[in-house]
């Protein structure tokens, strides 16, 4: 992994955010995450960031306004300069319909929010090792 990255976190909820956050600074000493409020953001964040400056994971919350997780992925799909970045629906819901349509529309995995923050800590860590496949 490089020693330093990007990653782009989409999520309304700024507990969530927070949580997030915190984890992911107990798993990895140097990286950059950009937070967003809604799937709208996600793009705009993307469409003005340089190739290589683009992040090299794109977390997403399932349920945002603007544009859903579901309707985010649906955008990138496609498009050959977001191809190569892993995006991770990060959501409260386990619905399968959910799931199914996310992973059909180029997620690379679709995870429930965990309860706890030692969940949250794994799964960071689960979170981190796409970054390590896509650098």
């Amino acid at each position: 992994m490089k020693d330093s990255f990007t990653i782009l976190l989409a999520d309304d909820d700024p507990d969530d955010q927070e949580l997030i956050i915190h984890a992911f600074s107990e798993v990895a000493s140097t990286f950059n995450l950009h937070v967003v409020n809604d799937g709208q953001q996600v793009l705009d964040f993307l469409t003005t960031t340089s190739d290589n400056k683009l992040p090299c994971l794109i977390v997403l919350d399932y349920n945002m306004p603007e544009l859903n997780g579901a309707q985010v992925l649906q955008h990138l799909t496609g498009h050959e300069r977001y191809k190569a970045i892993p995006k991770i629906i990060l959501s409260t819901s386990s619905n399968p319909k959910y799931i199914d349509d996310c992973m059909h529309k180029g997620a690379h995995a679709y995870r429930v929010k965990p309860d706890n923050f030692t969940q949250l800590i794994v799964l960071a860590k689960e979170m981190l090792e796409f970054c390590s496949s896509a650098a």
